[in-house]
């Protein structure tokens, strides 16, 4: 099993520190996230400096809020930067949050304009020897006959995209190097719904893992249980409830967090979801649990919980993570 750990320390500082040290322990690959107030793509050009063997790649970058010839500079910016080691993950972000956090429009369903924008970073990507770059796609126009690239350092950078339901599964395997899974998936949702249309593609999937390690384990579960409980207010993931026939639980959580009910919402989250979604527990327990992900991927992210988890505990944690899967 080769290990990829979230940069997801809360200064930008913290994830240096995070990657180097993961690198020196042997970890494959360290991955940047993108929220309202982060942007992966910078974060991630600065971890590249302080870096020299990692992969590094932006789990995820959001793809509608930016355009694709921006994600595909950048790209190349980071793959130059780092000698060859980017890997660009890219996802549509929910309709909430295209539309309220960074005023864009979203077009439902997401995912053909999702191939439309990953065709068109690829294009970007072929061009770079010069020759110019033309693309008429569906959403997306481009024409720039002067387009080149000097100094790139590979003709082409690995692309994987985020997807959760059956559309954007199957737009990852028709395009992408790589579907990035959902920090909630399940086993069983992985086992049943995603590889089975991923089979016979070039698209590997590489799953999050949700990751608590403590000095004991009613600490770490709980600290997972929050972190659950927090992705399924949206109701868009409650489709990986349903093969389960764990669709209550979700509607439970998503009806406490309108109430502001936040225990109530991690109450909701069962034992059985924290054994089929995350690991937690003592270096030892987890160790053991994460063997449970081998006949689904042989690369996975290892993803510290953060809700509710006070002062420098998220540190703490990332670097048991580390200490835990080394080498």
């Amino acid at each position: 099993m080769k290990y990829g750990i979230i940069l997801g320390a809360p200064s930008i500082e913290g994830q240096i520190a995070t990657a180097t040290r993961a690198e020196a322990a042997g970890f494959e690959s360290a991955w940047t996230i993108e929220f309202f107030s982060s942007h992966g793509l910078v974060r991630l050009a600065v971890v590249a400096t302080a870096t020299n063997r990692i992969k590094l790649g932006t789990a995820i970058a959001y793809a509608f809020m930016r355009t694709p010839m921006l994600a595909a500079s950048a790209a190349m910016d980071i793959d130059e930067i780092s000698g060859g080691r980017m890997i660009l993950g890219l996802g549509s972000g929910t309709k909430r949050m295209n539309q309220d956090w960074y005023s864009m429009p979203f077009d439902d369903p997401p995912a053909p304009r999702m191939k439309d924008a990953i065709g068109l970073v690829r294009a970007a990507f072929a061009a770079q020897k010069g020759g110019g770059l033309i693309y008429d796609g569906p959403y997306y126009q481009v024409k720039i006959p002067a387009y080149s690239r000097p100094g790139a350092v590979r003709e082409s950078i690995p692309v994987y995209m985020a997807a959760v339901n059956k559309g954007m599964i199957r737009a990852a395997a028709a395009i992408a190097d790589g579907l990035i899974g959902h920090p909630v998936f399940t086993r069983k949702y992985m086992a049943e719904k995603v590889l089975p249309v991923l089979d016979g593609s070039a698209c590997e999937l590489l799953p999050y893992v949700i990751t608590a390690i403590a000095d004991t384990t009613e600490q770490a579960r709980n600290e997972v249980r929050g972190q659950i409980a927090f992705y399924y207010t949206t109701r868009l993931y409650h489709s990986i409830l349903e093969p389960h026939g764990w669709t209550e639980a979700g509607e439970t959580i998503a009806a406490s967090f309108r109430q502001g009910d936040f225990a109530a919402m991690a109450a909701a989250v069962t034992d059985e979801m924290i054994d089929e979604i995350a690991i937690a527990g003592t270096p030892d327990e987890v160790r053991d649990q994460v063997k449970q992900w081998d006949s689904l991927a042989d690369h996975v992210i290892l993803y510290s919980p953060s809700i509710g988890m006070k002062g420098g505990r998220v540190q703490e944690n990332l670097d048991a993570i580390v200490d835990t899967f080394a080498a």
